[in-house]
């Protein structure tokens, strides 16, 4: 030894998984894996959290000769469930940081490096434990949205208080300790990113909207929620019941009574059921379902991920 200090090893970059949960997709799905795996810099893993029944023969040799070469982790669930999904992937994933994508979308090609940077632009507050990016649907075109007028179209970074589940990435050991994605939110389960923003929030945690952090959404017309057909001609309640159970879970809320009140009768102020008033019956007929459906939910309790042991997260 000659008396020098040795070298402090470089700061490593935190790891960071991609979780792409996928049902019904083909062709799409593939060509979204192509373009995640040409990201950078890219993922340190990619796990696919597939609950098709069957796919098509290519695409099965596909995805399983992707899975055999590792690259990606092709895990296989029985049934359709968007948070058992998100929980899925939460639990397989290995990097500190998870980022959730669609199966139909086309990244930025610096999508990882954004999420990254916005994380580590706010390491010096800890509490900051999401980062949701910026998402265009079809036709959309960036704005400078701000407060009551944002969309995640939006061009302005800021923070907020949701997050759109396609294009979002969260500490893993925080939504570990905030139990996950309640897997009471079923069929669409739409709210379920909100409820989840909730827990985050009233633990101290905050949410930051980072443009740079951005992917087209192609809307894939086969697969994922339209799987269950359109919310304007459908008996089913799987479209309503997601949101009935969020306000549900949040009764003591006089804003969450007047949430249910507004969903039923905004079902059908639409131009469909304007120039279809047949249809008015059959969507208020689908809400009511969606609402009981809803209230057997909320009577059971939520459904999350055990809270982790320490040192075992």
């Amino acid at each position: 030894m000659n008396g020098e200090m040795p070298a402090r090893p470089a700061r490593e970059e935190p790891s960071l998984s991609v979780v792409i949960p996928t049902y019904g997709r083909e062709e799409v799905l593939l060509a979204t894996l192509d373009r995640v795996e040409a990201l950078a810099p890219a993922p340190g893993e990619i796990v696919v959290v597939d609950q098709t029944e069957r796919h098509e023969a290519a695409v099965e040799r596909e995805l399983a000769a992707r899975d055999a070469a590792a690259r990606i982790r092709w895990l296989r669930r029985p049934r359709p469930s968007i948070t058992g999904a998100m929980n899925a992937g939460l639990l397989a994933a290995r990097g500190e940081y998870v980022l959730y994508l669609d199966d139909d979308v086309v990244p930025k090609a610096d999508l990882v490096a954004a999420h990254l940077a916005a994380h580590h632009a706010n390491h010096l507050d800890a509490r900051v434990e999401i980062v949701a990016g910026q998402v265009f649907q079809p036709g959309e075109a960036p704005e400078p949205l701000v407060g009551r007028e944002f969309r995640f179209r939006s061009s302005v970074a800021q923070e907020v208080v949701e997050l759109m589940g396609g294009n979002f990435s969260v500490r893993r050991a925080a939504a570990l300790a905030a139990g996950g994605f309640d897997e009471r939110f079923v069929a669409v389960a739409y709210r379920y990113e909100r409820e989840f923003c909730d827990r985050i929030r009233r633990r101290g945690g905050r949410i930051w909207f980072e443009p740079a952090a951005s992917i087209h959404h192609l809307q894939a017309a086969r697969g994922g929620t339209r799987a269950w057909g359109s919310h304007l001609r459908s008996l089913h309640p799987g479209h309503a019941v997601g949101e009935y159970y969020y306000h549900l879970r949040r009764w003591r809320h006089a804003a969450s009574w007047r949430g249910i009140l507004r969903r039923f009768g905004m079902s059908v102020k639409t131009r469909h059921h304007l120039r279809r008033p047949w249809w008015i019956p059959v969507t208020f007929f689908a809400e009511g379902l969606g609402f009981l459906w809803a209230l057997s939910l909320a009577l059971r309790g939520p459904r999350l991920l055990p809270s982790p042991v320490e040192g075992q997260r």
